[in-house]
């Protein structure tokens, strides 16, 4: 799904659950200074089995929040859930989705960068960063082989409740966040398959959707043909194997197959670290005058 503001010609070319619940926030002392930690609750155990969908669900005894989880940990919503065949379920559900998702829940290397969005094409999941603590991680469909999702540095720009894609107008784009203007490219809740799906945008279930939509910053304009100050950053990396098994059917056979260490993270950042610091400060600047 596409979706495109019309900002007279103008041409923005950018280089290249989840769950806030029982989430607590609590100081914590990092460095010199005090930030904000989420307290997410951590399982027992970090494991995953296949079981059969349709017999799942059929079970009385999982919670909602429970239901939540296991939708995400296969990258779907309910509707698509119920379509499925072999899904997989972690062997102890009574922690928070970060625990079961790759993105590791601290990066000092991002602790000057107030606020990051990172999306992974390997693993269809997002990480929403402030100063290096993970806020924020879900589920993502991304784009299909022939409608490949862009990857590299972005930056959010403009955004709308709802719009109207523009390769189909019978679909609706809710909690839409641009972050390719051009292009048409950007976050919104739609659809998840449970695979990559869409014509390049980035599906997010409402909830995240919702979420990033709030909390990420939108462009600043000096006038209809110039950015003034830049949104919050975007990264998009990695390639998704098309051919192959979905990566987190491995999950059961290796439960750390799909993590993303902090050396990684910082790797995938680095070479857009300072091109980021250097709009973070004009945005600063800007707020300043």
């Amino acid at each position: 799904m596409k979706s495109i503001v019309n900002i007279s010609f103008l041409f923005l070319g950018v280089i290249g659950l989840l769950f806030s619940c029982r989430q607590n926030n609590t100081p914590v002392a990092t460095g010199e200074d005090k930030i904000m930690l989420p307290e997410w609750k951590k399982p027992a155990k970090i494991g995953f089995e296949l079981e059969n969908a349709k017999e799942w669900l059929l079970d009385s005894t999982h919670t909602n929040l429970e239901k939540e989880i296991v939708y995400a940990i296969n990258r779907t919503d309910l509707a698509n859930f119920r379509k499925m065949d072999s899904i997989i379920v972690p062997v102890d559900l009574s922690g928070d989705l970060v625990y079961y998702f790759p993105f590791p829940l601290e990066v000092p290397y991002l602790r000057e960068i107030n606020k990051m969005v990172l999306f992974s094409y390997p693993t269809q999941t997002f990480a929403a960063y402030e100063n290096g603590i993970l806020i924020r991680t879900g589920p993502t469909n991304m784009g299909r082989e022939k409608d490949q999702t862009p990857t590299g540095l972005f930056f959010a720009n403009w955004k709308a409740k709802k719009t109207i894609s523009t390769v189909n107008d019978e679909w609706e784009l809710k909690w839409n966040f641009n972050i390719q203007n051009k292009q048409g490219i950007g976050w919104h809740q739609y659809a998840m398959p449970g695979y990559p799906a869409s014509h390049s945008c980035l599906r997010l279930n409402e909830s995240d959707a919702k979420f990033l939509f709030n909390w990420a910053d939108k462009w600043i304009l000096e006038d209809k043909t110039k950015v003034l100050v830049n949104g919050t950053p975007v990264i998009i990396f990695g390639s998704y194997d098309f051919t192959g098994e979905k990566p987190w059917m491995r999950l059961p056979r290796d439960a750390h197959s799909l993590d993303l260490s902090k050396e990684e993270v910082e790797a995938i950042a680095a070479p857009y670290k300072e091109q980021i610091l250097s709009e973070q400060k004009k945005r600063e600047e800007h707020n300043a005058n």
